[in-house]
């Protein structure tokens, strides 16, 4: 499940933004982190996301950390997905089997090309 989890932190300077970014990518399940320095928040998107965790984490490098919302983001990728199933398999007919006719039987043992031995006298080598 895809969540996207708002947490209100103190963004003081580079260096407290930079701790939050770090501390949130390190956590499992993290896709994405965005700060929004206006409003003194991050943003992050992940799969199946441990938010008491990550809250935790921000609070031991930032001093505060408060969770604001959590909310399930929905794939559109699914939805297209359901559209694709809608439509009937289509059939592909190949005359060859791995590259050789279906009606060619092969004989390891046949060998059309036989090597003749010739001795030639004009050979320079020999």
């Amino acid at each position: 499940m895809k969540q996207k989890v708002v947490i209100k932190v103190s963004l003081n300077d580079q260096k407290s933004r930079t701790k939050a970014i770090k501390t949130a990518v390190g956590v499992d399940g993290v896709i994405q982190a965005a700060l929004q320095t206006e409003k003194n928040q991050i943003e992050v998107t992940g799969n199946d996301l441990d938010v008491v965790l990550l809250t935790t984490l921000l609070r031991k490098s930032l001093k505060y950390a408060g969770v604001v919302s959590v909310s399930v983001v929905e794939d559109k990728k699914e939805e297209k997905k359901d559209e694709k199933k809608d439509d009937p398999p289509k059939l592909v007919w190949t005359p060859y089997a791995g590259g050789v006719p279906l009606n060619v039987i092969y004989d390891p043992h046949h060998n059309p090309y036989q090597y003749q031995y010739q001795q030639d006298p004009s050979c320079s080598i020999m």
